[in-house]
């Protein structure tokens, strides 16, 4: 399973927020070119982690980024499957429709590895992702903006 790019980025963004100290608030554009990323891409993954409850949004003077406290403690599993959404593997019901799909095996199965897929992210939390050695690493990442 690959994961989409703008779950990727939420990944990214969050894990890089929770590294940052008390008073520090980088704002999105500054947290985009820290983690490599197109602040247009950025900006958009910031809004639904925002609606997630993951991320706080402050606009203005003194504004910028910070991770929730639900944001922390957030279960990448669950964060991923929030992110990715209820769809299958493989796409049963596109256009034409596969015309296995009414007595196929294999949806099933792939539904099940995804399934574990998600069980196998679910106790890890988003701070536990910042611990060593990556905690390190991205206190060092450059906060400069991307374009």
């Amino acid at each position: 399973m690959r994961l989409t790019k703008g779950t990727d980025i939420a990944l990214r963004i969050a894990m890089r927020l929770t590294v940052t100290h008390g008073d520090e608030a980088p704002t999105t554009r500054e947290v985009a070119g820290a983690v490599g990323v197109p602040y247009t891409h950025a900006a958009k993954v910031v809004s639904r982690l925002q609606h997630l409850g993951i991320v706080e949004a402050r606009r203005g003077r003194g504004g910028g980024l910070t991770l929730t406290a639900a944001g922390r403690a957030a279960s990448i599993g669950r964060l991923v499957r929030e992110l990715e959404g209820a769809g299958d593997v493989v796409g049963c019901e596109d256009d034409p429709p596969c015309p296995l799909r009414s007595a196929c095996r294999l949806r099933g199965a792939l539904r099940d590895a995804q399934e574990a897929f998600f069980a196998a992210l679910d106790p890890i939390t988003v701070e536990d992702l910042a611990g060593p050695p990556t905690g390190p690493l991205l206190l060092t990442l450059s906060s400069r903006p991307a374009d």
